[in-house]
């Protein structure tokens, strides 16, 4: 298995962006309040339009409050779009159990990563438009982290390839070809949102990819997996019997 990064939040409270602030679950809950606020403003009123000022007002907080987590716009972007990149590596290990077969651990990694999009759309296409407003050394930091996160899909490629279910393919390749598709979600919402739901973006995606990269052996087992899945699903639905009251009994 490979190593999981250190968390985000560490990475840049430490060595990227400075903060007057010492404590850091202060850092964190205030970061995040003006975050929240920032991937707003950029959203709607784009990145250059929007104040420091803007944002204190949007997040019910004083300029200088601002100043004491960031001391720059740039800094707030950065902080913005390394929140996202950090959605990802905090939840996607979570969704994959340790004794998750190679197939289902991709699946599970894909869709947290659609589901992370879903629920971020304004940050994730925020960090297509914006991201190039950053200087170059913080371009630079989130297209590393870009590179650190993206392992966590191709680590589950290399699984199915090792385990037989694939063939050998580019694995840096296709992991950008998911990550893309996940991004789609955000980038064409406008759209996507009025074909179909995210659940069934999820299920259509990933079976293009496994049929596109599957071998024969690969293919079965993904019949498998679709069996199981279709099983829990209908339990889940299936209406739980009742229990006899004493004087039914």
């Amino acid at each position: 298995m490979t190593k999981s990064p250190a968390p985000l939040s560490k990475a840049f409270d430490q060595t990227v962006v400075k903060s007057q602030v010492t404590n850091e679950k202060l850092v964190l809950r205030r970061r995040e309040q003006i975050v929240a606020a920032a991937v707003e403003l950029f959203s709607d009123q784009g990145y250059y339009k929007t104040t420091i000022q803007d944002i204190a007002r949007k997040a019910g907080v004083s300029v200088g409050l601002v100043y004491q987590y960031a001391q720059t716009k740039e800094d707030v972007l950065l902080l913005s779009l390394m929140s996202v990149l950090e959605s990802y590596q905090r939840e996607i290990p979570r969704a994959v159990h340790a004794d998750a077969d190679p197939l289902e651990a991709l699946w599970c990694s894909l869709s947290t990563y659609c589901h992370v999009i879903d629920r971020r759309r304004n940050a994730g296409v925020l960090a297509y438009r914006s991201t190039k407003s950053l200087p170059r050394a913080q371009r630079e930091i989130i297209m590393q982290l870009e590179v650190e996160t993206n392992e966590f899909l191709a680590e589950r490629l290399r699984s199915c390839i090792a385990a037989g279910l694939f063939r050998k393919v580019n694995v840096d390749l296709v992991t950008y070809q998911l990550v893309l598709y996940a991004h789609t979600w955000a980038l064409k919402h406008w759209r996507l949102s009025k074909l179909t739901t995210i659940d069934s973006y999820i299920e259509q995606g990933f079976d293009f990819f496994v049929h596109a990269m599957a071998t024969p052996a690969g293919l079965v087992h993904y019949g498998q997996f679709l069996s199981r899945v279709g099983n829990k699903a209908k339990a889940a639905k299936r209406p739980k019997p009742r229990k006899q009251t004493a004087a039914a009994s």
